[in-house]
């Protein structure tokens, strides 16, 4: 199958869209399809705009010249338009987050060649996304053109048709892992202490001081019988803030930051950690959550997240309603050996559903589906 995927952002720019349409892309590749990436994202080296490789797979910057790079292009229609007469495909895989003008853009002109086009959501519409997209469809009417939507989890889905009644079902397709990558051999811990990790970006949806002060509570309720130690891996602009909140509150020696890790520094860092913990409510999927759970860690994460997906109460986690929620959990495993032991079993015996074999069907479903709606247009 020829395949064109279409994202704002790609490599050089680095993030949870990039990396999974990067590994998506790839293991289509490998399975034999022909597959090329549209991106309006700039190349830092030889080609700055027009056709570039990376990874081996063709990829089409339709940059322009803006301010901070901006992945925006003033006649996306245009120029994505003539990149499918020139090099035809058999569908267009649009991914999207909240706010992605250069991808709504390629639909149209997708659209205008009678192609099939799966659009997949990666981020959750919140309340304040659902009037802007709500009155983007009245307008521009893209979700009667006959396109596909889908998201990368039962909550991201629920809330995009929540925002667009009239886009009919909303398909599930989930981001995928290798679990091969994430096995790590785990390092027995001290007695006595609960080792707690996270991996974010810590920006604000994120929730990095909330998190802080969550174990924070989970600190001082352990004790005295049990000791915490927290490490936070990641960067962004809460980071310096957070780490004040810690130094003032004499929890230097609790919770530690490290800054941002390679793959192979965070398997060392699982390696030597009892469980996950995910603050975020705004979390469409959570792949580094999934990272975590392959690698053999409980994950402790809100209830309200597309990281249900792949935790489910009292069998890969412990889920949780509330921040409070949140700290009781972790004590509940600080406090019960036993279902620790338990939990972490079953994530290092159990493959998760999202590995990339599965996933693979998934997509080529929806595509199926994408294609019989272009059909009846």
């Amino acid at each position: 199958m020829r395949i064109a995927h279409v994202t704002d952002c790609y490599l050089p720019r680095t993030g949870g869209i990039e990396t999974q349409v990067r590994a998506l892309a790839l293991r289509q590749a490998e399975s034999g399809d022909e597959v090329r990436v549209i991106t309006a994202t700039p190349g830092h080296e030889d080609v700055f705009s027009g056709d570039d490789v990376v990874d081996g797979l063709p990829v089409h910057r339709v940059a322009a010249r803006l301010p901070f790079e901006l992945p925006v292009h003033p006649r996306t229609r245009r120029e994505v338009g003539l990149l499918l007469d020139r090099e035809p495909v058999d569908v267009v895989h649009v991914h999207a987050g909240v706010v992605s003008p250069f991808a709504w853009g390629a639909i149209r002109a997708a659209v205008q060649r009678g192609l099939p086009v799966l659009v997949t959501v990666h981020s959750v519409w919140g309340s304040l996304a659902r009037p802007g997209f709500s009155a983007s469809d009245a307008v521009a009417k893209w979700s009667g053109w006959g396109v596909t939507l889908s998201a990368v989890s039962s909550v991201a889905a629920q809330r995009i048709e929540a925002a667009v009644p009239g886009a009919g079902e909303v398909l599930v397709v989930p981001n995928g892992i290798d679990p091969a990558l994430w096995h790590v051999e785990p390092s027995m811990g001290e007695f006595g202490v609960l080792r707690v990790v996270t991996v974010m970006r810590m920006a604000p949806r994120k929730r990095t001081l909330p998190l802080v002060r969550v174990l924070a509570v989970v600190h001082k309720a352990l004790q005295p019988g049990t000791r915490l130690q927290a490490v936070l891996v990641g960067d962004g602009p809460e980071r310096r803030g957070a780490e004040r909140w810690v130094r003032s509150h004499d929890l230097a020696d609790v919770i530690r930051f490290t800054g941002r890790l390679e793959r192979e520094q965070i398997l060392e860092v699982f390696g030597a950690s009892d469980v996950y913990v995910q603050p975020s409510v705004k979390e469409s999927f959570g792949l580094a959550a999934l990272e975590a759970r392959t690698a053999g860690l409980p994950v402790v994460a809100r209830s309200q997240t597309g990281t249900t997906e792949f935790v489910h109460e009292g069998v890969e986690g412990l889920l949780a309603d509330t921040d409070g929620g949140l700290a009781s959990a972790l004590v509940r495993l600080g406090r019960d050996p036993g279902l620790l032991h338990d939990l972490k079993v079953h994530n290092r015996t159990t493959p998760p559903l999202q590995a990339w074999p599965h996933v693979l069907e998934i997509v080529r479903d929806a595509y199926r589906v994408a294609a019989a709606r272009a059909g009846g247009r």
